[in-house]
């Protein structure tokens, strides 16, 4: 009766069951009340041999609270109450477990191996007494020894099939009489037990895996054969065989010893083969995505496309060939890295005979020195345990580096001038060409502005188990594990503060560009749905933090909204995600009819409207087509003459995106922590914005021409998802994932559904990855987005060029990001070029984690260490890699909606 896991381990296995739903780590009370309902009954009923209760109270109280709450105090008085009516009601004949399956850290987690978590408490009790009392004895060290074996003889039970551990044997040679030759006699008895259940079990797994050691199996098999004869020819003959029967119980224990290091050897073993097989793919993966990155802008790049693939085709049928013929198996991982390796023959052709000779060959790789040092440095620290375990420190380490040395560089390269030599302009020269966009204080503000931000990112940090002095921050639990209701109110106060922060962040961004007085659909959605988000998602946290303490007749409609809130509040991020993908242009058009101006007819924002006529407009179009609007216009005005349209907020159409879908994608994301996590969040789009800000110093606008986004920005990118990774609580094992993610919105849990909580707790696990990936397009938009920046003239020389004096020409209006649209091919390569950069840099570290866990593969830490972090590097690659394939697609529904609406533009003036 209790945990339904028993149900799934040990299917009717037993003549009565009494199983509750187990998963929901908030629920305190359900299963234990469940098993209180029926186990006193059932024990006076008296029809049963073995009876389990399994209570999960102490255990979910932990998940929830903490071991140090009230509420823990209240389950563990009533476990208290319930051992001890168990002990009012025990006959003679029982026997009474107490025991844990786990223990428990300090802040109520469990899975790794620390002692808090490994250790439990084991307590038998019986009214009869088991044992007789013996002098205490020195303390010997048993190897190997189980307590599943020595359990099921105590209870008279037969041992379970798959188990390979030792008996106790000392324990029932303890339990008879002081002579020796019976308290020998015993322990042989108990271990030949135990190593008959072992043989069965080794000759059935022999037969089905054949994967063991074809000599040591015959040579354990001839060891039990004997030990078993010898231990039947003393059951014939006892007497005065004191000596054989030391034997014999040497040879029982030689036997399960060497079962169990064999099949231990055997199921540790590796392929090495996929191993090579699997590195060789990731480095050729990573290899292909620097060669298409340097050569995506230029001509004659598309058809070779083709060529790889034939190749790597080719490499395919070849590899398959000679495997068949040798009669090797065909391994799908081997197969995928051939091929692999053979796309990369026709690129280094390429490299070989047409790049090396107009270029050295060094220009393959054009990472700058301080970044491809700190890719090898990143490279080489994932070798080491103790770097893999102090990452968290680590990163924000790095990361500062890289803004220290961003800015330096700048410096040295003359991009950030002091005031005054800002408005001297170089010769031949434009704003957009280059020129610097920030003084030295500025940039200086930015990079100290993003370290203060990382070193308060930092303060919420979750300690690995592998350093026991460290204390993971407070701020990670859950308000509804606080203690005083003051504190809580405070805290609940500056939750609900950073999302209104960043509510406002938001619409003062947009209304900076003006995108917020577009009529578009998704601009709505923004006005009203975001602050329906917030309102929801702080109403929920409302009650989740106060749900125990709610009166009982108020307990039906908490439950209630606690199911309905999280849902509403992803089902309005779904519809504004839906809106902006179906009109994702934010643009204010102003037509009007007369002469037309000798401006341009497409003018970016240059300021608020300043007529009655601008704002009598806007309402009345806020749910018309454009393009009947147009020729509406057109056909009631044909005799006044010609149509003229001034478009608003074009300059900042692609970022207007982009911020909204991170706003939408961010407000689900953080319903799945805890609430104090809002904070990191807060800070996470701050980091974002001045990041940008400090990159789009060093990026130089140079139109017409190629667009490039240098790799040091790509880099602290990246780099920046893996410490707010950190930031918001998470580590790479297995005992650090928040499990409590899976219930929000379904404190019911998921029925036989595995796929949704699933989701939601990768959601959960790994939302940095997602949401810098997405935003990863910024990192080419922003520096045109920064144009807006001051006045734009175009300088020309005057006189003597070598006087260097200058005049402006004509004052330029900022065209921000439609430089983008003067050159679509430009546009398009940089995009590809952007993304391959950052799967580069992400692929560098998922084939380093790939070659620790491989090469490092017999190291102790393998599994607690290397294994994990591969996974979850894995993982979070799939996540970014798919995030920015998300990203990319939104920009280009934004510039394949823009080309639309220009069309559009055209045919409506032509009719």
């Amino acid at each position: 009766m209790g945990d339904d896991t028993w149900k799934d381990l040990f299917p009717g296995a037993f003549s009565q069951a009494f199983f509750f739903p187990s998963f929901n780590v908030r629920d305190l009370h359900t299963v234990d009340n469940g098993i209180l309902e029926h186990l006193y009954p059932t024990m006076d009923g008296g029809e049963w041999d073995v009876l389990i209760a399994h209570f999960l109270g102490v255990d979910h109280c932990g998940h929830k609270y903490g071991p140090h709450h009230p509420e823990m105090a209240k389950k563990l008085s009533q476990m208290d109450q319930v051992i001890q009516g168990l002990v009012e009601r025990l006959e003679n004949d029982t026997l009474l477990v107490v025991i844990g399956d786990h223990g428990m850290t300090i802040t109520g987690d469990h899975g790794g191996d620390s002692d808090l978590e490994i250790s439990a408490a084991l307590f038998l009790y019986s009214p009869k007494a088991l044992f007789p009392r013996v002098p205490p004895k020195e303390p010997e060290i048993v190897p190997q020894i189980s307590l599943v074996p020595t359990l099921a003889l105590l209870l008279g039970l037969p041992i379970p099939f798959g188990n390979i551990g030792e008996v106790m044997a000392e324990l029932f040679a303890e339990a008879e009489d002081s002579q020796p030759h019976s308290s020998a006699l015993a322990q042989a008895s108990a271990l030949h037990l135990n190593a008959q259940q072992v043989s069965r079990f080794l000759h059935t797994y022999s037969a089905a895996a054949q994967n063991l050691q074809v000599k040591e199996l015959h040579q354990l098999q001839n060891l039990f054969s004997k030990a078993s004869a010898d231990y039947q020819r003393l059951l014939q003959s006892p007497q005065g065989a004191e000596a054989a029967l030391q034997t014999v119980i040497t040879e029982l224990q030689q036997f399960l010893r060497g079962v169990r290091a064999m099949c231990i050897e055997s199921w540790a073993r590796f392929s090495l083969g996929r191993m090579a097989g699997g590195a060789a793919l990731l480095a050729a993966a990573c290899f292909l995505c620097l060669l298409v990155s340097q050569w995506a802008t230029y001509p004659g790049f598309h058809p070779l496309l083709l060529t790889p693939m034939a190749c790597g085709l080719a490499s395919t049928i070849v590899c398959a060939g000679l495997l068949a013929t040798t009669g090797l198996k065909l391994d799908p991982v081997v197969l995928g890295a051939m091929a692999a390796v053979g796309s990369l023959l026709p690129f280094l052709w390429k490299a070989w005979a047409g790049w090396g000779s107009k270029r050295p060959l060094a220009a393959l790789f054009p990472i700058p020195g301080p970044v491809l040092l700190f890719l090898l440095i990143r490279f080489a620290a994932f070798f080491s345990d103790s770097f893999v375990v102090a990452e968290a420190r680590a990163t924000p380490f790095l990361l500062g580096s890289l803004i220290l040395l961003l800015v330096a560089q700048l410096h040295w390269e003359g991009k950030l001038l002091p005031p005054k030599l800002l408005t001297i302009p170089r010769l031949c020269f434009s704003a957009s060409a280059g020129q610097p966009r920030h003084s030295g204080t500025h940039a200086l503000g930015l990079g100290v502005g993003l370290l203060l931000c990382i070193r308060l990112a930092g303060l919420f940090h979750r300690c690995p188990e592998e350093t026991p002095a460290c204390h993971s921050s407070p701020w990670l639990s859950p308000l509804a594990s606080m203690v005083g209701g003051r504190a809580k109110n405070l805290w609940y106060g500056a939750c609900v503060g950073a999302l209104v922060a960043l509510l406002a962040a938001v619409r003062l961004w947009l209304c900076r560009y003006s995108n917020l007085k577009s009529p578009e659909p998704s601009v709505l959605f923004v006005r009203w749905g975001l602050p329906l988000m917030v309102l929801g998602t702080a109403a929920y946290w409302a009650l989740a933090s106060g749900a125990d303490e709610a009166p009982p007749r108020l307990r039906a409609l908490v439950a209630g909204a606690s199911v309905v809130l999280p849902r509403a509040v992803a089902g309005l991020a779904a519809s504004g995600l839906m809106l902006l993908l179906w009109r994702p242009v934010t643009v204010l058009v102003k037509a009007t009819t007369g002469t037309p101006r000798t401006r341009t007819v497409l003018t970016p924002f240059s300021g608020p409207p300043t007529s009655q006529a601008d704002l009598d407009y806007v309402v009345p179009q806020i749910y018309r087509h454009m393009q009947e609007e147009f020729r509406g216009r057109l056909e009631r005005t044909k005799s006044q003459g010609p149509l003229t349209v001034a478009a608003y907020q074009l300059g900042s159409v692609y970022s207007a995106a982009m911020v909204t879908a991170l706003t939408l994608l961010a407000f689900p994301l953080l319903l799945l922590h805890a609430e104090r996590i809002s904070l990191v969040f807060l800070l996470l789009f701050l980091q974002s914005f001045l990041l940008l800000h400090l990159l789009a110093a060093g990026i130089p606008i140079t139109t017409p021409g190629p667009f490039t986004v240098p790799w040091q920005a790509v880099s602290a990118w990246a780099l920046m998802a893996t410490q707010t990774f950190y930031s918001l609580g998470h580590q790479p094992v297995f005992p650090a994932i928040h499990w409590h993610a899976a219930f929000v919105g379904f404190p019911e849990g998921h029925g036989s559904s595995t796929w949704l909580p699933a989701l939601l707790v990768g959601a959960n696990t790994f939302a940095s990855h997602l949401l810098f990936a997405v935003g990863c397009p910024l990192l080419l938009l922003w520096p045109f987005l920064c144009e807006s920046q001051g006045a734009r003239k175009r300088w020309q020389p005057l006189g003597n060029e070598a006087e260097a004096r200058v005049r402006p020409e004509e004052e330029e209006e900022p065209r921000m990001e439609m430089r983008l649209r003067d050159a679509p091919h430009h546009f398009n390569a940089a995009l590809l070029q952007l993304g391959l950069k950052y799967l580069f840099v992400l692929g560098i570290q998922i084939l380093a984690c790939a070659l620790a866990a491989s090469i490092l593969r017999r190291h102790l830490m393998v599994w607690k260490v290397f294994a994990p972090k591969f996974i979850f590097e894995a993982m979070g690659f799939i996540v970014s890699s798919v995030g920015l394939f998300l990203g990319i697609a939104l920009v280009m529904r934004v510039d394949g909606a823009v080309s639309s609406w220009f069309r559009q533009l055209i045919l409506a003036q032509q009719r």
